[in-house]
């Protein structure tokens, strides 16, 4: 089944006629994404690789209503009011790549898309991608083979290692989903986790974290308290950072004693989550939770 995104999924690009938009609506279309418009205002007769270009997204809409999601690739100051205009037309998964968005116009446009019923990824996101079905984002296609591990990462380029990874050693995956680098992101580990306990064709999943924020702790919480769940693996970067040190965007910094590997790793091994502790480890350790799952199922 896969979860977000499928054969089934319809896209809007807003920003297309950009250089990121263009070179990865390219990209996208190659892998077999069903791109079906793009959005750029003042743009509208123009065509993107053979793609239609519409000034907004309800002109877009009403050419093409099967449209059902939306990535954006509009400038940081722009993108808040490109999320609403998605939202508003009914568009409802909205894939944010752009990254920078203040934190305070994040949490408005996340409580309207909540408010409204719609998913929003992002921001700061690689995207999502289910092997040999869709991909909406900009993750490099050949690092993930089709199979039946979800993937639930913080860190795109992290997302990306562990999926080759994974491949290497025989696993493919089911759908691999970055949530996002920021503070505040449209959905949770939670979220997606509880995505992928329903999907049938997904047995295990690999939660991909790193220093900064209490979201590794929070979800150790949730996971010890569920009643239903699937195995889960975990890695999380940063083992070696400094204190009060950012490692690569605004999500992952580390204030006192929140946030530190130490604190995720503990808090997750706790709630019975096993932790790679690099990633050429993170095949042995999925292997192990797969096996201790199926002896319990036998019993």
């Amino acid at each position: 089944m896969a979860i977000l995104v499928d054969e089934s999924t319809r896209v809007l690009v807003q920003g297309i006629t950009g250089r990121q938009g263009s070179m990865h609506t390219l990209e996208m279309l190659k892998y077999g994404t069903k791109i079906v418009a793009g959005v750029t205002p003042g743009k509208q007769g123009e065509k993107v690789h053979g793609v239609p270009v519409y000034n907004d997204v309800f002109s877009a809409l009403e050419e093409h209503p099967e449209i059902n999601t939306s990535i954006v690739f509009v400038p940081a100051a722009y993108a808040p009011d490109a999320v609403y205009e998605a939202i508003d037309a009914g568009i409802k998964l909205i894939v944010v790549i752009t990254e920078h968005i203040p934190a305070h116009e994040t949490l408005k446009l996340v409580r309207y898309g909540k408010s409204k019923g719609v998913t929003i990824v992002g921001p700061n996101t690689p995207g999502v991608i289910s092997p040999g079905k869709c991909k909406v984002g900009i993750m490099p296609a050949d690092y993930f083979a089709a199979g039946r591990i979800g993937i639930v990462s913080r860190s795109g380029t992290l997302m990306y290692e562990v999926a080759s990874r994974l491949r290497s050693e025989g696993f493919g995956v089911s759908t691999a989903v970055g949530i996002g680098g920021d503070m505040v992101t449209g959905l949770s580990f939670e979220d997606v986790y509880s995505m992928f306990v329903r999907d049938s064709e997904t047995d295990a999943v690999v939660l991909v974290g790193e220093i900064g924020s209490s979201k590794e702790e929070r979800f150790a919480k949730y996971f010890s308290e569920l009643k239903v769940k699937k195995p889960v693996a975990a890695f999380i970067a940063g083992r070696s950072a400094p204190p009060g040190r950012r490692m690569g965007h605004a999500g992952a910094i580390v204030m006192g004693d929140v946030g530190t590997y130490a604190s995720k790793v503990k808090s997750l091994e706790a709630a019975g989550i096993p932790v790679a502790k690099s990633l050429l480890d993170i095949g042995r350790v999925l292997s192990s939770v797969l096996k201790t799952n199926l002896a319990r199922t036998a019993l």
